[in-house]
């Protein structure tokens, strides 16, 4: 949800580099001497294992930006700016994505949904987020600003009278997905990156079989589309360069019983929307975008399934890594999706689930396990 400065590169090579064009060496030498001299006193410093005038084959070079320094290939958002829709506590995938973007540099904006909005920003306000608001580095993440979201509406004239005549949206406005793009045009003329993290099925706990046609368009509207319809709103102020990702899951492409109401249609629609958008938005605005099919995690709207404490004990029992999968480890993945080092990545689904996807046998089966 690290940024520093470049880091030691290590360079193993078993003969030296040997140019298809003999000529074109030779005529660069001299150029090459005079850039080495000009350059010395700023290069990193040069250790060979071998001293360079050697005619043996093998050798090992290693430059490094300096003794003290950090270590490691940094992921560095600074001057990027992030918002995140479908941020409403402190323990699920998008405040872990959040706290990853925040200390690799990012300024955070979030969109909550609007009956979630007050109780937010009064936790918030009150400091009951600040032990998981802390970075790394000891401070704690800025959210800059909030924003009333309801991201199932594109417009105004999308919200039918019930809704806007409803208690719970009562004091909030401009929370359509147009008039949100619009007021952060307003606030901060662009962003860089994207966040989708929404998902809602009124009748997750139906088999597809007893789900309604409302209720299946319903998760269908609130999980996949509104992804669409965030990328169209907010592709115009996204600076080129940037990145957009979502989340889904496994059920998209794997039956997972008890997983219904249309959400997995819903997930399948996402990852396919995925490629599209990846292909439309790379053309239109050199936009890169992804999605990152995370494992089960005991947050609050995934309690809604109803036996997400069965699913995490599954994949911990199941998965090629045996351990619990942290949100965090969600958040740093998407901190790497987001960043210049997947610069050429687009399209694509990105598993974080302890490798529970790669499975085709559950192994602690009773037939297996007799």
């Amino acid at each position: 949800m690290s940024a520093s400065a470049a880091a030691g590169v290590k360079m193993v090579s078993a003969r030296p580099c040997i140019s298809a064009s003999q000529g074109m060496l030779a005529s660069r030498a001299a150029v090459s001497r005079i850039e080495t001299t000009a350059r010395f006193a700023s290069c990193p410093k040069i250790c060979c294992s071998r001293p360079l005038g050697s005619k043996r084959a093998g050798f090992v070079v290693r430059a490094m930006s300096g003794e003290s320094g950090p270590q490691g290939l940094p992921i560095d958002l600074r001057g990027k700016r992030a918002f995140i829709a479908g941020v409403a506590d402190d323990n699920g995938y998008g405040w872990a994505i959040a706290k990853a973007l925040a200390a690799a540099g990012a300024e955070i904006l979030v969109g909550t949904w609007v009956p979630a909005l007050n109780i937010f920003e009064t936790s918030l306000r009150r400091g009951k987020f600040d032990e998981s608001r802390k970075l790394p580095d000891g401070s704690l993440m800025d959210i800059v600003k909030v924003y009333p979201l309801d991201a199932v509406y594109d417009s105004p004239e999308d919200v039918p009278e019930d809704v806007k005549s409803n208690k719970r949206y009562a004091g909030s406005s401009n929370w359509t997905v147009k008039e949100v793009a619009e007021t952060v045009k307003n606030d901060f003329g662009s962003i860089d990156i994207l966040v989708h993290s929404l998902a809602n099925g009124p009748e997750v706990t139906k088999p597809l079989l007893e789900t309604s046609r409302r209720g299946y368009l319903a998760a269908i509207s609130a999980s996949s589309y509104s992804y669409v319809s965030l990328l169209q709103h907010f592709l115009p102020i996204m600076n080129p360069g940037g990145a957009s990702i979502s989340l889904t899951y496994i059920a998209s492409e794997k039956a997972i019983p008890g997983y219904g109401g249309g959400m997995s249609s819903a997930k399948a629609a996402l990852e396919s929307d995925t490629r599209v958008l990846a292909f439309e938005a790379g053309r239109k605005g050199k936009i890169r975008v992804n999605t990152i099919s995370a494992g089960p995690l005991g947050s609050r709207a995934a309690k809604a399934i109803g036996f997400i404490e069965k699913m995490i004990e599954y994949s911990y029992v199941n998965a090629p890594l045996q351990k619990e999968l942290l949100a965090d480890e969600v958040g740093n993945t998407a901190a790497f999706l987001v960043s210049p080092l997947a610069s050429a990545i687009t399209g694509s689904i990105v598993y974080v689930d302890n490798g529970l996807n790669t499975m085709g046998l559950a192994v602690d089966s009773p037939t297996i396990t007799s």
